[in-house]
């Protein structure tokens, strides 16, 4: 498994865990769902909060997902969406 890659470190494509402004693959929450906080908002703050000034591989992330089906089998579809959403996130076609 890789090592977490730290700022200005060598490696391929990361993923922004943190910082200034929201990742170019969210979307702020729009209509009834703008200004909710949802249950799993509080995992998501954590994260960002402990690990929120790292970088990481898509590949390391990857690992961590296998590994948490592996011991979770029921999170299965709901990993594979998040998996399949961010794989496709940047995708132009997917708009139409």
């Amino acid at each position: 498994m890789p090592d977490v890659v730290r700022p200005g470190g060598p490696g391929p494509a990361r993923c922004r865990l943190a910082g200034p402004g929201p990742p170019a693959f969210s979307a702020p929450p729009q209509g009834r769902y703008a200004g909710r906080m949802y249950f799993t908002d509080r995992g998501i703050e954590e994260l960002e909060k402990r690990r929120g000034e790292e970088e990481v591989t898509f590949a390391w992330l990857a690992e961590q997902l296998r590994v948490f089906v592996d011991l979770n089998p029921d999170f299965e579809v709901p990993v594979e969406r998040l998996a399949t959403w961010l794989a496709r996130s940047d995708d132009e076609d997917d708009d139409e």
